[in-house]
């Protein structure tokens, strides 16, 4: 069971980045939110510097590497999303929604 809570908290992690990945699609200049975050992170020390180097690389690339990278299924990119800087990027009811849909696709399995 635990093994499938987790798989279910990926598929909930990947399709948010997917909602992400859209939003960043239709407007580029919400990445200056994750950015700063990265930096304020940075400075408090809050996030391990392997994972700000990471955030910080993709970040300054190109979008569309980026837009790949958060829908990526590999292992970097799910290690990356557990710490991901675009909180705020989807709305709480959006996001809720997602989950919910996720949910419940995970159960009808």
């Amino acid at each position: 069971m635990r093994g499938s809570l987790h798989r279910l908290a990926e598929e909930r992690s990947i399709a948010f980045h997917r909602a992400v990945a859209q939003r960043l699609r239709e407007d580029p200049s919400l990445l200056q939110g994750a950015r700063e975050r990265i930096v304020a992170w940075k400075a408090s020390g809050t996030l391990a510097e392997p994972y700000a180097l990471a955030w910080t690389k993709l970040l300054e690339g190109s979008l569309e590497s980026l837009l790949a990278f958060l829908v990526d299924e590999g292992e970097e990119a799910r290690t990356l999303r557990q710490v991901t800087p675009f909180a705020g990027v989807i709305d709480p009811r959006a996001r809720w929604q997602i989950w919910r849909e996720v949910r419940a696709a995970w159960e009808a399995q």
